[in-house]
């Protein structure tokens, strides 16, 4: 088992998951966070602490293209991030969006 960063992340990057993280799991890109699933220990202490409750277990329903996304930008497209650092400004204005991931997703690492 494995844990895995949704579309609930999009736009919202909290990072709060980051600072607990034990193995130092978390990548970033410039709007959203993935987790390196060959890393994950599976400890599930990040899940609890994304207020956005953009992460799940890969057993969860729904979690497959989850998993797949994770590794693909944990895999050398984004760098590994090991501290918390500023969510965005307007972050909390985008907790309740729906379809984030379709419309406003970005590949690019962080600025």
């Amino acid at each position: 088992m494995t844990y895995v960063v949704t579309e609930a992340c999009v736009r919202c990057k909290y990072m709060d998951c980051v600072e607990v993280c034990p193995v130092d799991c978390f990548y970033e890109g410039e709007n959203m966070l993935v987790i390196n699933p060959d890393e994950c220990i599976d400890c599930g202490v990040c899940e609890p602490e994304c207020p956005a409750e953009a992460i799940m277990p890969d057993t969860a329903q729904g979690s497959e293209q989850w998993v797949e996304i994770n590794r693909q930008y944990a895999g050398g497209k984004w760098p590994n991030i090991t501290r918390k650092g500023t969510p965005p400004e307007d972050a909390d204005q985008w907790l309740t969006v729906k379809n984030k991931f379709q419309e406003y997703f970005s590949e690019k690492p962080p600025n």
